[in-house]
């Protein structure tokens, strides 16, 4: 029901900002995918799946005085698949909301509110900075689910930025998260990015209520499970020739387990292109992940390295490899993509080799669990 009552609030905006002037279809636009896929896992009893996605979408913007812009955009996801788990067959679907705001917008200032999109930050494949998102970087859609939020930015005459959110209605574990958000408690925060020397370095804050409410805790469970939490962020990236980035995410919740109360992520990564054909693109990342009663006295910990080489074989085919090494598990993930590329097709053709144990990401969306395991995948996407 909020979904419907969403779209109806962002039709309604639209029409009453037009004035229902004769020219009120006139800025409005669809668009759309249609993707199917069938995933097959032959070291896994012939584990398979085939599968369809519609998301199609409603766009709309108006320029009014010559410099202000009022948009908005609405998205459907809709999906279903049949999968066979190595003993039945099953099936599976879905009908939701994807994206559904509306923004107002001058030359300097932006302010989207509704179900929408936030990610940020300098790193590419292991984001300590994935706080809103779950996009898989194997996945070549980029697809995520949304937050409902309020997002304003600020951009000043020097190219410095200011971020400011606000989020309400989320009961999801979103990004590396352990417990989801109390839905009816809002979350708050902001960034602030500036260009030094030849990159930007920013700075990111946010704030939350957790309700950690689980079987971790040990016995006696304590009396309110409604828990603080406050994160920080610090990301910078350069370009030296090679380029070159840090990006950093520090959690601290007031929690009752001590060796869940500190989190820390840190990683590096640099990227490099080789003249070769038409570029060769290396791309490394090194995330550590750590946690305890104090930032600097972990109790727990991990590493990971991931590794990626892209290529564009032709105007057409473009071929990528990923490759990700879980350090505490001893643990190889292989990801290799040939993308093929027409006017309105899109077509890849996948092969990905995973430890039985998948432990690379805490929160995985309906997109990742299709890249676990050990199989290939096929996947076909129409855009009109």
């Amino acid at each position: 029901m909020k979904q419907f009552i969403l779209i109806l609030i962002l039709l309604i905006l639209i029409m009453v900002i037009e004035g229902f002037s004769q020219d009120l279809g006139k800025g409005f636009g669809m668009r759309g995918q249609l993707i199917a896929w069938g995933v097959t896992k032959p070291f896994d009893d012939w584990q398979s799946q085939i599968g369809a996605r519609y998301i199609p979408e409603l766009n709309y913007e108006h320029v009014f005085k010559e410099k202000y812009t009022l948009d908005a955009e609405v998205q459907l996801n809709m999906y279903g698949y049949m999968y066979y788990n190595g003993d039945s067959v099953n099936w599976d679907g879905k009908f939701d909301l994807f994206r559904g705001w509306a923004r107002f917008s001058t030359n300097r200032f932006s302010l989207r509110v509704g179900l929408q999109k936030i990610n940020f930050g300098s790193a590419a494949m292991l984001r300590p900075l994935m706080w809103f998102d779950q996009i898989d970087p194997r996945d070549p859609l980029q697809l995520t689910e949304g937050v409902y939020a309020a997002l304003g930015r600020y951009y000043f005459s020097n190219n410095a930025n200011i971020w400011f959110w606000f989020l309400y209605g989320n009961d999801q574990p979103k990004g590396w998260e352990l417990f989801p958000s109390v839905k009816k408690i809002p979350e708050f925060g902001g960034r602030f990015q500036t260009p030094l020397f030849t990159g930007e370095l920013a700075l990111s804050y946010h704030h939350r209520v957790t309700n950690t409410e689980s079987d971790l805790y040990p016995e006696p469970q304590p009396s309110n499970f409604e828990v603080p939490e406050n994160r920080i962020g610090l990301d910078g990236k350069w370009d030296v020739g090679v380029g070159l980035w840090f990006e950093t995410s520090f959690i601290h919740q007031d929690i009752e387990i001590p060796e869940l109360r500190a989190k820390k992520l840190i990683n590096i990564g640099m990227d490099y292109t080789i003249g070769v054909g038409s570029g060769l693109t290396f791309m490394a990342e090194q995330l550590w992940f750590t946690t305890g009663e104090e930032f600097f006295n972990s109790t727990q910990s991990n590493s990971f390295t991931a590794i990626s080489a892209n290529y564009p074989v032709s105007i057409i085919d473009n071929l990528t490899y990923i490759f990700y090494y879980d350090w505490s598990n001893n643990g190889f993930y292989n990801f290799i993509n040939w993308g093929m590329t027409w006017d309105r097709i899109n077509l890849y053709i996948m092969a990905y080799w995973n430890p039985d144990n998948f432990a690379l990401y805490q929160n995985l969306n309906d997109e990742a669990t299709l890249y676990t395991g050990k199989g290939f995948q096929v996947q076909c996407v129409f855009h009109h």
